[in-house]
């Protein structure tokens, strides 16, 4: 197994880690995303969006197995990172965890669409 597999396992492991957090521990994701939820709402806004769309994007990946999904949730994490900076702009959130998520975000996109 080549080091650019490797990574891109731990990409995917990563997003699918992201999901699971997100939807058995929904509170929890307040320390690294800045969200809160006043309500069950937002409770399971958490779980369906940040939960379910992180694990169903991963396990797709492993699923279907094709350069053309491991690409798919490259440019996902890289559209993130996208708005994630202009946000930062904008919103004027220039906190160091929006940076971090935003070079994170970077490398992931980048290890998955090579």
């Amino acid at each position: 197994m080549t080091l650019l597999k490797i990574l891109q396992l731990i990409a995917i492991i990563l997003t699918i880690v992201t999901g699971l957090v997100s939807l058995l521990w929904p509170r929890s994701v307040q320390g690294f995303t800045g969200l809160t939820a006043a309500g069950g709402r937002g409770i399971t806004e958490i779980r369906a969006i940040l939960g379910g769309l992180f694990i169903g994007l991963g396990i797709a990946v492993f699923v279907l197995a094709t350069r053309e999904t491991y690409q798919m949730l490259g440019i996902m994490y890289l559209a993130i990172a996208a708005v994630r900076i202009v946000s930062i702009f904008v919103d004027k959130s220039s906190v160091q965890s929006n940076w971090i998520r935003v070079a994170t975000e970077i490398v992931l996109g980048i290890i998955l669409v090579l």
